[in-house]
């Protein structure tokens, strides 16, 4: 069975007819020649096929395509500062403060995971700022964000290279926080 979706990627809304069976993945990598997303493990175990949808980290693998009808999805090439233009070529334009920060601090080596851990930065920095805790998260109030906090945010996502140290740098200071830890601020809604 197909279905017609309309999916905003990167900026640029894309229709397009799928099996219902399709996921996210698949939609993306083999539909529209988004190939930052990987496909790493294709069970939700390695976090390389890491997308931003409505805001929060989704694996791309586990997601079917026709439950984002509507969805804004982000991957690693739309976040750069300037957007994807509609013949899907890269306009020219500066990197996302985590983009950067990754390079800046050598925080990949094969490269293969690393759109996913971009990605998954970005949506941790968010959670983080919106003052959600995490699993280490200790006692009640905002959590402090520092190597043990992002270490956990970051869990999700594995790199067989281990440039886990680089990449935990790389967060931090993409966050803005000094290596003693920052503490959230409360949690904007609306």
């Amino acid at each position: 069975m197909e279905r017609e979706i309309t999916v905003q990627v990167d900026g640029i809304a894309r229709r397009l007819t799928v099996d219902t069976r399709t996921t996210l993945l698949d939609a993306l990598r083999e539909r529209l020649g988004i190939t930052s997303p990987k496909k790493g493990c294709d069970h939700g175990q390695c976090g390389a096929c890491t997308v931003l949808s409505g805001g929060q980290r989704v694996l791309a693998c586990l997601t079917l395509a026709v439950t984002q009808d509507g969805a804004e999805v982000v991957t690693a090439e739309g976040l750069a500062a300037e957007p994807v233009t509609a013949d899907g070529q890269r306009a020219e334009g500066g990197l996302h403060p985590v983009q950067r920060a990754f390079i800046d601090c050598d925080a990949l080596q094969c490269g293969y995971c690393t759109p996913g851990q971009v990605v998954s930065a970005v949506g941790a920095l968010d959670e983080f700022a919106r003052g959600w805790p995490s699993a280490v998260t200790e006692g009640p109030g905002a959590p402090r964000l520092d190597r043990t906090e992002v270490a956990e945010r970051m869990s999700g996502n594995l790199c067989r290279c281990a440039a886990y140290v680089n990449i935990v740098t790389a967060v931090l200071q993409a966050s803005g926080a000094s290596p003693a830890g920052r503490t959230a601020g409360p949690e904007v809604t609306g």
